[in-house]
């Protein structure tokens, strides 16, 4: 027989019209009055409230799990406030015992050789989200992704920073939050090759699943940092799909490509920004964004005074 709260049809007479007594915990049958089932278990709380500040304040749940900590967040910890559970100031003796509790917990409760290594990489995980300014989303894949990396044994040999950096950078670009691997080596002061090599093994080895960056996805963050108009944004953004249509984004960085359209606009707009300010923005060379502007000035035709 369905549980009570998927019962559908009386069994009696076939009526859909099933209510639920919550006080008396029966399911009973509109139509004929069939008793269907009783002794309904209520899984809400046993408490009642009536207004939003009770019911705030009647939870009794802790916080919710998250993989950005290494025990996800279900260990108990002990405070460094030397006080009770009434506010009130320990006594000597007490506060002694307190502290070797508290040495002891901090002694066991990194045990093996990964907890250890995962309270490294989510650290740094933690540290380089915050430098990057990226969301909780991004982080916590992040998390699952190195604990995925540590599951494989692809740490081995392997600086444990680097693959927390690789990490956040596979991170961003599943939740399509852009930053450029020049930004996150910077961040994590790891070599900009070696980062992509990083990142290259966890992805194969992963199997991840990330999405393709197009240099449109990069306009609207480059125009916000450069303080550009709406117009100009819309520009950029024609620009590129030009260029996409003539076969122009294969084997282009999508940054610089999306830097060298947005200085084209600038100066379609009359809003005209340097090259230098464009490369820094999109952590490219002035070389890059002067080569890629004349290319598609070129292939699209564009008539533009420098």
């Amino acid at each position: 027989m369905p549980a009570d709260n998927e019962i559908k049809k009386c069994p009696e007479c076939g009526s859909s019209e099933i209510i639920v007594d919550k006080t008396t915990g029966d399911t009973i049958c509109r139509n004929c009055g069939q008793v269907i089932s009783s002794h309904l278990i209520d899984m809400g709380p046993e408490w009642r409230e009536f207004t939003p500040e009770e019911k705030d304040g009647r939870r009794r749940v802790g916080l919710p799990l998250t993989p950005t900590i290494v025990d996800k967040g279900l260990s108990t910890i002990i405070g460094k406030e030397n006080i009770d559970a009434y506010g009130s100031k320990l006594s000597p003796k007490k506060r002694a015992e307190v502290f070797r509790l508290r040495k002891w917990q901090m002694r066991t409760s990194m045990q093996s050789s990964k907890e250890r290594n995962l309270l490294i990489a989510l650290t740094e995980i933690n540290r380089l989200a915050g430098q990057l300014e990226l969301p909780k989303s991004v982080k916590e894949t992040a998390a699952e992704i190195y604990r995925e990396i540590i599951d494989k044994r692809l740490v081995r040999g392997r600086l444990i920073e680097a693959m927390a950096a690789a990490a956040i950078y596979a991170a961003a670009r599943i939740n399509k939050v852009l930053r450029t691997l020049k930004e996150v080596a910077q961040a994590s002061k790891i070599d900009e090759i070696d980062l992509g090599s990083y990142y290259r093994l966890i992805r194969r080895e992963l199997d991840l699943q990330i999405p393709n960056i197009s240099p449109i996805d990069y306009v609207s963050r480059f125009v916000e940092e450069l303080k550009l108009s709406t117009e100009t944004q819309k520009s950029a953004i024609e620009i590129l799909k030009k260029a996409e249509k003539a076969g122009l984004f294969a084997g282009r960085d999508p940054s610089g490509l999306a830097a060298s359209a947005i200085y084209i606009a600038s100066i379609m707009e009359n809003e005209r920004r340097t090259q230098r300010e464009l490369a820094n923005v999109a952590h490219v060379t002035e070389v890059t964004v002067r080569n890629r502007y004349k290319e598609l000035a070129e292939k699209l035709d564009l008539k533009i005074t420098v």
